[in-house]
């Protein structure tokens, strides 16, 4: 059965995607810790981010990178903080979340409840932080 990400990498559910390569989508988590919180994730469906084949994981590690530094450019923090966690769905992913503090990245913390406009304002700006 397809994980939650097969379904918005292939399009079958709606997702604020803000980046594309080959390998790799990413797009903005829906009970994000801060403004921006945005999944990484490969377009191979691995449960387990160290079983992915050494290619795949320096190729999305790169991608991620990239999304990182866009999305700290369009979301004023002082840090890109990444968590690799992987217990939530079956589907190997980085998440990339804006901090100022370390408490910001804590996963026992209230997510925010943003609306679909603010939502859709954020990914454009990352998009635009990607050109």
């Amino acid at each position: 059965m397809s994980s939650i990400f097969t379904k918005i990498i292939n399009r079958e559910i709606p997702a604020h995607i803000v980046a594309e390569n080959d390998y790799a989508l990413a797009f903005l988590d829906i009970r994000p810790l801060t403004k921006g919180h945005t999944l990484v994730v490969p377009k191979q469906e691995v449960d387990y981010y160290f079983d992915l084949e050494d290619d795949l994981y320096t190729q999305l590690n790169l991608f991620a990178k990239q999304v990182a530094k866009a999305v700290k450019q369009a979301i004023p923090c002082e840090r890109i903080a990444t968590a690799v966690i992987g217990l939530e769905v079956p589907h190997a992913h980085i998440h990339l979340i804006p901090i100022n503090s370390m408490s910001d990245a804590n996963f026992s913390n209230p997510k925010l409840q943003l609306s679909g406009d603010e939502m859709a304002k954020i990914a454009s700006n990352i998009r635009l932080a990607m050109a």
